[in-house]
Order: C-alpha cells, then sequence, then structure tokens
C-alpha cells in the first residue's frame, strides 16, 4: 500500500468530499466516545496566515471567485481576511459542493446509515484478507475502539470515520471547518446555490469497486498514526497558500487511477463546465469547494485552462 493511497483518505477531510465527512460525523463522534481514555493528539504550530488560494475568472458582467476549503480545521486557525473576505462581502451568490445544512436533516443522516450498510448477513471484515484484517484490527485497536464497531459497514465508509477519528481528538471539527465560516459570512440576502447534491456524493464512494473501497480502508488502517501529522502539514500549506506543495501532497501520483477519477476529476471538469456556463449569467460569486479540487494535475483551473477561460490568482 502506498502513502498516495492515504494520502487521499486524509484529504477527503482536507477538503474533497464534505458530505461524507459532516453526515459521519455523529457516527464518529459514537463511536470515539468509547475511547474516550485516549489522550489528545496536539497539533502542530501552524505559521501565521500568508492568505489561502483565492483564483476568479471573470467576463464583461460576472465574477466568479474560486476558493479551496478545509472541511474540518482546529478552532484556533484564523484565516478569515483580506481578498478572501473582501470577495465574500462583494458576492451576490454563495456556491459550495452541496447545499448548506443537510448536516441538520435526520432524514440525510439515515440515508447516509443506509446506504454505508452491507447486506445483512455480510461482514466487512470477511471481505478483507489476513494481512489486511491484521491491519484494519490494528488500527481499531490503537483507537481503543472494539475491531467491530464498522463490521455491518462498507469499506469506505469505516474509511473515512476511521481517517476521521484522529482528527477529531486533536481538536479539528467540521463546525469549525470552512464552509461553517462562509455561510455564517455571506452578505444578507446573498443567494445560494450547490454544485452536487447529496445523493450524488454520497453515492461516489459507495459506487467504488470493492476492491477500491478496500485499497481506501486499509490506506488509512496502515498509517492511522500518520493521519494528524500529514492533515496539519496540509493546513499549514493551505494557510500559506502554496497549492503547488498542497497538491503534491493532496493529489500528486494517485495510487487507485478509479478513485482518483472518481472523487477528482470527473468532479473537476463537471464544475469547470458549471463556471463555464454561469459566466452567462451576470453576477459576482464567491464558490467554495474543497481544496483538493483546486490544487495538483488536472485541477478545476487545468479544466478551465483547456476551455480557453482565464483564471487569475488573487492572493
Amino acid at each position: 500500500m502506498t502513502k498516495t493511497t492515504h494520502r487521499l483518505a486524509t484529504a477527503l477531510t482536507a477538503g474533497t468530499l464534505l458530505v461524507t465527512l459532516q453526515a459521519c460525523t455523529t457516527v464518529a463522534d459514537d463511536t470515539a466516545s468509547v475511547a474516550t481514555t485516549a489522550p489528545a493528539v496536539a497539533t502542530a504550530p501552524v505559521a501565521a496566515p500568508a492568505g489561502p488560494a483565492l483564483w476568479t475568472v471573470a467576463d464583461d458582467d460576472t465574477t466568479i471567485y474560486m476558493f479551496g476549503t478545509v472541511h474540518a480545521l482546529p478552532e484556533d486557525i484564523d484565516w478569515y481576511s483580506g481578498p478572501v473576505a473582501t470577495a465574500l462581502g462583494s458576492s451576490g451568490t454563495l456556491v459550495t459542493e452541496i447545499p448548506t445544512g443537510f448536516e441538520q436533516d435526520p432524514a440525510t443522516q439515515q440515508a447516509v446509515i443506509a446506504m454505508a450498510l452491507l447486506p445483512e448477513g455480510e461482514s466487512l471484515r470477511d471481505q478483507l484478507d489476513p494481512e489486511q484484517r491484521a491491519s484494519y484490527e490494528a488500527a481499531m485497536t490503537s483507537l481503543e475502539l472494539p475491531v467491530g464497531a464498522f463490521d455491518r459497514f462498507e469499506p469506505w465508509f469505516a474509511g473515512v470515520n476511521l481517517a476521521m477519528l484522529p482528527l477529531l481528538k486533536a481538536g479539528y471539527t467540521p463546525e469549525s471547518g470552512v464552509e461553517k465560516v462562509v455561510e455564517e459570512r455571506a452578505p444578507e440576502g446573498a443567494s445560494r446555490d450547490a454544485l452536487e447534491t447529496v445523493e450524488f456524493q454520497l453515492g461516489m464512494l459507495d459506487g467504488l469497486p470493492l476492491q477500491s473501497q478496500v485499497d481506501f480502508l486499509i490506506a488509512t488502517t496502515d498509517m492511522i498514526d500518520e493521519v494528524v501529522p500529514m492533515m496539519t502539514q496540509m493546513l499549514s500549506e493551505w494557510v500559506e497558500g502554496d497549492t503547488e506543495a498542497l497538491g503534491e501532497l493532496m493529489n500528486a501520483n494517485l495510487a487507485d487511477p478509479v478513485l482518483a477519477e472518481a472523487l477528482l476529476y470527473s468532479r473537476n471538469r463537471n464544475w469547470a463546465d458549471w463556471i463555464q456556463q454561469r459566466l452567462d449569467t451576470p453576477g459576482t460569486v464567491f464558490m467554495a469547494v474543497g481544496a483538493g479540487h483546486l490544487a495538483g494535475d488536472n485541477s478545476v483551473q487545468d479544466y478551465l485552462a483547456e476551455r480557453g477561460m482565464t483564471v487569475t490568482r488573487v492572493q
């Protein structure tokens, strides 16, 4: 198992999938409560903000700002200022990956669980070979969780939660994430739009081939102790606006092309199409999407350039 597959697992919480992070938080919190004796992991100091990266695409009567988000952050990260605050303040529409407020809907929570459950009589650990099972059970034990806690769930769901649990213990929370901040600070009266639906995001992971799901899970369990350090490094690059370094950490040389295509590349192409079409409607738009989509190869900016569009770095 390579580090690059694990980087994508960690990148889910850094900024590639929103619904799986927030909709699974309740389950992860409940599971984490089993391990209340585990000490919190201290996060490394993060440099003072040089400014998370912000881009713009514009024509004569439309401006679209593109801002890469981190879906879960420690409470003490102060990033909202300068051009980012000005851009959001001037925007008449806030666009996010999925509609805001979905995580408060009990029906959404139930939909997550229903989609993640294995068929009756099947077990997650039965789908792992002996080496994979040993890695998985060791990770569960290191988190002081019962080894059978996720037996009823599909590998993708267990993988997302296992990537989240160390971060939750280290003080990363969706409540401090970028989406929460931009939603609260968007101008009064600004309209809302979304690039995807909750059902679409859930279906991406649920629809992955079993082998890709298992690869994703085992990449996380093999390197469970590196989740927080790697996330801290990603966060440092994000705060400093170093998209080249962030791209290397999050997206470079992805080991599983099926996973990369489903979670990143196909969506980046779709969003480039959306931006191109949105330019036909006058106004100012602030588009907040996972930072992994705006960094590295095959980013949204790359696909916009292929369409002959000019992308300008604002910060």
